[in-house]
């Protein structure tokens, strides 16, 4: 009788996880590049979360996505953390290894980086300073990307000032804090504008930071998908801006866990686009 090779499965974890996009993009990955795989959304309690992770690969699981609320969980749990997710206090991919160590990284800033160049070629890293609203795990990962990039400078504001001070305290002297009052003023000197905060998405409130600071040269991109065109987008092509969506980050951010996992670069395209909006 011959053995069959064992088939590699994959997921996501999150709790709630029902919303998550991921399990379409990487089935269609999956289905594009003809992998015998399969990629399985999982709701896991805080309290269940490190014993599911040990039983995982005993059931032929080669890694999983990690999201909200466990993305800094999990650090504690994994064998072996990156620089760049300890840097950034948080993981969101898994690798399970074949000696049975848990492998943990964080993918979310390549995925911002790799969008960001990819909806806006134009885009100089080195060309002026950044302003990022926002203090929370994902602007961690934007600014920490953004540094390793060549930005000059970042101009940081978040509606609690203290998040904003430790982020500066962790990245260094590139930072500048500006009262949330005052992060309209911020724009006026930005290359690039980022918003990290969930402001403007479906069912949150509106972000109200003044944006008459915004030149036809600033480029504007919004980790918000959802709507995928939020009003901060929309106002900045009213100036003549290069805007970038959030939905991109999402898709770049899962190339490199779905590499290690399935062993095919997958392409980010505009039928993965499609595949995530279905």
């Amino acid at each position: 009788m011959t053995e069959l090779p064992r088939i590699p499965l994959a997921g996501v974890i999150g709790a709630p996880i029902a919303h998550s996009k991921s399990p379409q993009l990487h089935r269609h990955w999956l289905k594009t590049y003809g992998i015998a795989g399969h990629y399985i959304p999982m709701e896991v309690s805080n309290d269940n979360l490190e014993n599911v992770l040990r039983t995982l690969p005993q059931m032929g699981f080669v890694g999983v996505n990690i999201t909200i609320p466990h993305k800094e969980k999990v650090m504690e749990i994994a064998d072996l953390v990156t620089d760049r997710a300890i840097l950034i206090g948080a993981a969101n991919t898994l690798i399970f290894r074949k000696d049975g160590k848990i492998h943990a990284d964080n993918t979310d800033g390549y995925g911002f980086i790799e969008n960001l160049k990819a909806g806006a070629p134009q885009w100089n890293p080195r060309s002026g300073p950044a302003a990022v609203l926002g203090a929370g795990g994902a602007a961690r990962a934007v600014i920490s990307s953004l540094l390793e990039a060549g930005v000059p400078e970042i101009m940081l504001s978040n509606r609690t000032r203290v998040r904003a001070d430790k982020l500066k305290q962790d990245f260094g002297s590139r930072i500048r804090v500006y009262e949330w009052v005052q992060a309209g003023n911020m724009i006026d000197d930005a290359d690039l504008l980022v918003n990290t905060t969930s402001l403007g998405m479906i069912g949150k409130s509106e972000l109200r930071v003044p944006l008459d600071g915004l030149r036809s040269s600033t480029i504007v991109t919004d980790l918000v998908y959802a709507p995928l065109k939020t009003k901060l987008l929309a106002t900045a092509e009213d100036y003549g801006c290069a805007t970038v969506d959030g939905l991109g980050m999402l898709l770049h951010q899962a190339v490199p866990a779905f590499e290690r996992w399935f062993g095919r670069r997958p392409e980010v395209d505009r039928a993965t686009r499609a595949a995530a909006l279905r």
